[in-house]
């Protein structure tokens, strides 16, 4: 509440700072002055700016208008990114999301093209070059047996258990299948490579079909084990691969990325990680802590 004295102060100081009247004065009767009237107006315009301001610093702030275009390979579109999507529209419902989907390789052209905000990929080998890379998750690759294969009745295999077994393996040329030929070179042995794919659902339909084993990232393997009838088995010597953020080189430091991405990471705490844990605390690692880089 302000008392009638301390208005006629607030007036007299603002005539004294503007130095004109503000007000006709008649008796106790105060009618606004011209001068006041165009100050009035003058005043009203400044505090409309204002407001055009904090609504401006609202969009900015709850991204509104912006657009995040994110890419991941097909396993974690359909999963991991969305779900991420999901919590993000949540807490910035006047942001737009465009999602793509590809294989590694695409992704990685998308994002340092430019074309993309940011990667979500499943890295076998080191970084892609040229590439911001922040590890999300590290995971430990998992054998796959039929279930009434000999080995399924193991605690845990050996690359030496898949000598001469049939193997499914990923396309020669790919990151996957560079990685695995090197623990059997390392290891001096030599499985029966019968078939090849590069996707973790057909690796896994053949194995439960009885055509070989594999290895496979966990991720893959337990998301599809529901549908197909197949033995997981940890697996040794480790054979690690990384869920990871990819960034262009130059990419900005962007309030929304940093957004996005703590939304991914509240995904893996609360539905990745439950379900490595099935396979052990080798395929649930904590995440790298930072921004990419």
């Amino acid at each position: 509440h302000t008392s009638q004295p301390q208005v006629s102060r607030l007036i007299a100081q603002l005539e004294g700072i503007t130095g004109f009247a503000l007000f006709d004065r008649s008796g106790t009767r105060l009618t606004p002055s011209l001068d006041g009237k165009r100050f009035f107006q003058d005043v009203e315009k400044t505090f409309a700016g204002l407001q055009n301001l904090e609504s401006a610093a609202h969009q900015i702030r709850s991204f509104g208008g912006e657009r995040l275009t994110g890419a991941a390979m097909a396993r974690i579109a359909g999963g991991l990114l969305s779900q991420a999507v999901v919590k993000f529209k949540q807490a910035h419902p006047q942001s737009l999301v465009t999602l793509h989907s590809g294989a590694a390789t695409t992704i990685n052209s998308w994002v340092s093209a430019g074309l993309c905000d940011m990667g979500l990929a499943i890295l076998y080998g080191g970084d892609p070059p040229g590439m911001q890379v922040e590890t999300l998750l590290n995971m430990d690759c998992v054998a796959l047996l039929p279930r009434e294969h000999r080995l399924a009745r193991q605690s845990r295999l050996q690359a030496a258990d898949f000598e001469g077994e049939d193997f499914i393996s990923f396309p020669q040329g790919s990151d996957p299948r560079e990685r695995i030929d090197r623990v059997w070179a390392s290891e001096a042995v030599r499985p029966n490579t019968v078939l090849e794919s590069d996707l973790g659902a057909s690796v896994c339909a053949l194995v439960a079909a009885g055509l070989g084993v594999s290895l496979l990232n966990p991720l893959a393997a337990l998301e599809e084990q529901p549908r197909h009838a197949f033995v997981i088995k940890p697996f040794s010597p480790p054979v690690t691969v990384r869920l990871a953020i990819l960034l262009a080189p130059q990419a900005p430091n962007s309030r929304m990325v940093a957004a996005f991405r703590q939304a991914v990471l509240e995904v893996i705490d609360a539905e990745l990680r439950p379900l490595l844990r099935q396979q052990g605390p080798q395929a649930a690692a904590q995440p790298r802590p930072g921004k990419a880089g």
